[in-house]
């Protein structure tokens, strides 16, 4: 769909020139030279390793109604195309009649009359392009639409990839919750015992009660988030999902994403579909140009038939009963009030306006590309500390929980530690997810997915 279409020549369709790239040359972050494989070179199947997503992301593809009406609009399009193209050649039609009538009078008679014919109707001549502008408009529809239907395939893997973190995301999350409720539980029975003996305050049985509570809440917050996301999931697979495919593995020992080249140049968005498909809008607006253009010169018509009467059906198509007429006509624009000046004008508008659209969408894209790359270089530096810090606060946690054991430290100093504990659990499984989404932005954003 990618492929460009020569306007010019085209009747009165100005000469197209592609717009310049109203962006840097390269990314924020970009590096020099490659470690890995640029997005439109991997394929999605490349890209994602985990077995269940891919059969998931295959299930969408084949049954998800957003795509499947993209599809459609294409083959619309594609009709459309005919349709125009429709309007180079004759239209034929073939006619026949009978009529049978009687007179009165001293010479009363019935006659009957048999004819039949063969003509073209108000055929244009296309002398100054308009039919030929027409044509190519529709044509960079149909191209146009082709390229939003790829643009909706990749949003789709994207979106479904996205929402299956989610739900692993939100899984892990219920299971911390369900982990940190054991313990607070622990922790609440040992002070029940403390309490019931007088050795702890009540102040003490209380704080612990609280964050068995907080736990419990926690576990029924993530676990609606889980069936949530499973229902998003469905919406957009377009069919029921297994089971074993929802919740097959882990964030954390899922394996990472095909690695993407480092070193990328602003120039690859020109592939992106949605930057073609406004490329393709545009070249139509320029397509309409000629034909706003054409509207100022005579159109030339032919209206032609040929055929046969008789009073005999026997008879038809005998000797001295053909017919034919020929009538040229010629439609001179004198005085339209204006109205083909302003449909010129109002062309000459809708094209500024969709290469106005064209720019936008590649600074669109490339923003959306450098957030990606800078996000990428952070989150992976967040994991690292992330992963420092939960091991500190584990060790904090640990200490201060013995040191409560043996009388040397408050409740409080545990509960504080605890909560620090869970803080830096949450955060990283939440980083993890982000660089991930990420990733799939990135590859996104890039043209990845077409494949």
């Amino acid at each position: 769909m990618g492929s460009p279409v020569i306007l010019t020549g085209c009747g009165m369709i100005p000469p197209y020139q592609r717009p310049g790239s109203p962006v840097a040359a390269t990314f924020p972050l970009s590096q020099d030279g490659s470690n890995g494989k640029l997005p439109t070179d991997v394929a999605w199947t490349d890209f994602f390793p985990d077995g269940a997503l891919k059969k998931i992301i295959g299930m969408a593809l084949a049954n998800n109604r957003d795509l499947r009406a993209a599809m459609l609009r294409v083959e619309r399009s594609r009709a459309q195309y005919r349709i125009e193209q429709a309007g180079f050649l004759p239209k034929v039609n073939a006619d026949g009649s009978f009529s049978r009538q009687k007179s009165n009078g001293e010479n009363s008679q019935t006659t009957s009359r048999w004819s039949a014919s063969l003509g073209s109707t108000a055929y244009e001549l296309d002398f100054f392009g308009r039919v030929r502008s027409l044509n190519a408009q529709a044509l960079e529809q149909f191209l146009a639409a082709g390229e939003g239907r790829l643009a909706a395939q990749i949003s789709l893997i994207s979106e479904v990839a996205t929402q299956y973190c989610t739900i692993r995301q939100a899984a892990e999350q219920t299971e911390l919750a369900r982990r940190t409720l054991t313990t607070v539980e622990e922790s609440y029975k040992l002070n029940k015992i403390t309490s019931d003996a007088g050795a702890t305050s009540e102040l003490d049985l209380k704080t612990s009660e609280a964050q068995v509570q907080t736990a419990r809440i926690n576990i029924l917050t993530y676990e609606r988030q889980v069936a949530q996301a499973e229902n998003a999931l469905v919406l957009l697979v377009g069919q029921p999902v297994p089971g074993e495919l929802m919740r097959s593995n882990s964030l954390g020992s899922r394996s990472s994403f095909a690695e993407l080249s480092s070193g990328i140049s602003s120039g690859l968005l020109l592939r992106r579909p949605d930057i073609l498909e406004a490329e393709h809008t545009l070249r139509a607006a320029h397509a309409n140009i000629g034909a706003a253009r054409a509207a100022f010169f005579p159109s030339i018509s032919l209206t032609g038939s040929t055929g046969s009467n008789s009073d005999e059906l026997s008879k038809l198509f005998g000797a001295n009963t053909a017919v034919w007429s020929f009538s040229p006509q010629i439609n001179v624009p004198i005085f339209q009030g204006g109205a083909n000046v302003a449909n010129l004008d109002a062309a000459k508008v809708s094209a500024r306006i969709e290469v106005a659209n064209y720019e936008k969408a590649i600074q669109t894209a490339f923003r959306e590309v450098a957030d990606a790359l800078v996000a990428r270089s952070s989150y992976r530096q967040q994991i690292e500390v992330q992963e420092t810090l939960l091991q500190v606060q584990q060790r904090r946690y640990d200490l201060a929980n013995e040191r409560y054991r043996t009388g040397e430290e408050l409740y409080l100093t545990v509960l504080s530690a605890q909560r620090d504990l869970y803080s830096a659990q949450q955060n990283l499984i939440q980083v993890r997810f982000d660089n991930l989404i990420n990733d799939i932005t990135l590859y996104k954003s890039l043209g990845g997915g077409l494949k």
